[in-house]
């Protein structure tokens, strides 16, 4: 500890330019780890935040609501075998509507929920849904920036159906997209305008999207083989098939190894450098009696110091970032992801330092002490 606080001391320069570069690859690494679960999250933040556990959608669906449909008598059928209380209908689409008063298209995602279950959302602002209360909706804080409040009427291009916003809930997206909440009347009678559905009655027409379950691993597996032509699915499992979910997740999640590994070779190049260069003064060092692995921790004890004190810099300057980055970027990097990408940088820190320790090991004092005289 002595020695590698008394080296750093003494070559300011050479080392603040390596903590700067550590500075730059760390904050780097944090920041598109941020972007990469604020991407995720917005993606599928309606379905992440949903008490579901699991979601029962039809066969050959490949996992995926707007794929998926499902009727009344599948509904009554899994509340019998999991409890009335623990199974409800979800109804998912994607559309486009607008303000009835400007001519601003926005994607939207339509999700039916039933009125104070455990699926509907928390409210923000504004006053709830009831079934009693036709054309109303909530939509996401996110639609306010395009013009929405509550009272405006939302019109739906595709059925030419008018909802008024009643309230406003936060967090929540489906495929980066504005959720916006119906009540399952609504939803039937949006079906029932569908050409697919159009002459039929509304009794008829109750198919929603899926089957929103939650309840024990247990009772859960006795649902597939109660509901034919369904597949029973846990709730990653419906997040992973979100289109475009998967694909841009491993995307910045092999940038952000990808940086991982530059980082440890950046430093490993580094100290193996800086070791080369005094690979006489640690064999003087040697030759007075200092052992090797003294000088090792010495090394190691640099790297480390380095990789912590670029952290705390990072950190501040993530969180600095994060304060005055605009709403809409999505970006969310909680404590247990935070403190799990600090662990690993200061790991791979570690790994990449190997070299300098491989090559103090191997210095011998009299050719070192040699070279130095000759």
């Amino acid at each position: 500890m002595y020695l590698a606080i008394r080296e750093m001391r003494f070559a300011k320069a050479r080392y603040s330019l390596i903590a700067t570069i550590m500075v730059l690859v760390s904050f780097l690494v944090l920041f598109v780890t941020g972007l990469a679960q604020g991407l995720a999250y917005d993606n599928a933040a309606s379905v992440k935040n949903m008490a579901a556990t699991h979601f029962v959608l039809e066969q050959d669906s490949n996992h995926r609501f707007t794929r998926s449909q499902v009727d009344q008598n599948q509904l009554e059928k899994a509340s019998l075998i999991v409890g009335k209380e623990n199974v409800e209908p979800l109804g998912v689409k994607m559309t486009t509507v607008i303000r009835s008063e400007g001519t601003e298209k926005i994607d939207v995602t339509l999700l039916a929920v039933t009125n104070n279950g455990w699926l509907a959302p928390a409210i923000t602002e504004g006053s709830p849904l009831s079934d009693q209360a036709k054309g109303h909706v909530l939509v996401d804080q996110k639609l306010a920036d395009s013009g929405v409040k509550i009272g405006t009427i939302l019109v739906d291009q595709a059925s030419g159906t008018q909802w008024t916003v009643n309230g406003f809930v936060k967090n929540e997206s489906f495929s980066h997209t504005p959720a916006v909440f119906l009540n399952q009347q609504d939803w039937l009678n949006l079906q029932s305008q569908t050409p697919a559905r159009q002459g039929t009655k509304l009794a008829e027409s109750q198919v929603y999207n899926a089957l929103a379950i939650k309840d024990s691993s247990e009772r859960v597996k006795d649902l597939q083989a109660a509901l034919p032509n369904t597949e029973v699915i846990s709730k990653a499992e419906a997040v992973s098939a979100i289109p475009g979910y998967k694909e841009e997740q491993g995307s910045l999640l092999m940038m952000i190894g990808f940086l991982f590994i530059i980082s440890a070779f950046v430093l490993a190049v580094f100290f193996y450098v800086i070791t080369i260069q005094k690979t006489s003064q640690f064999g003087i060092l040697k030759a007075i009696g200092t052992r090797t692995a003294y000088l090792a921790r010495s090394v190691t004890m640099q790297v480390l110091i380095l990789s912590v004190g670029s952290l705390v810099i990072s950190v501040l300057l993530v969180q600095l970032f994060e304060a005055i980055l605009p709403s809409s970027m999505p970006f969310q990097l909680g404590f247990t992801t935070l403190a799990l990408t600090c662990l690993s940088f200061v790991a791979m820190s570690l790994a990449g330092s190997l070299f300098s320790v491989w090559k103090v090991a191997k210095i011998d004092a009299l050719d070192a002490i040699g070279r130095t005289a000759a």
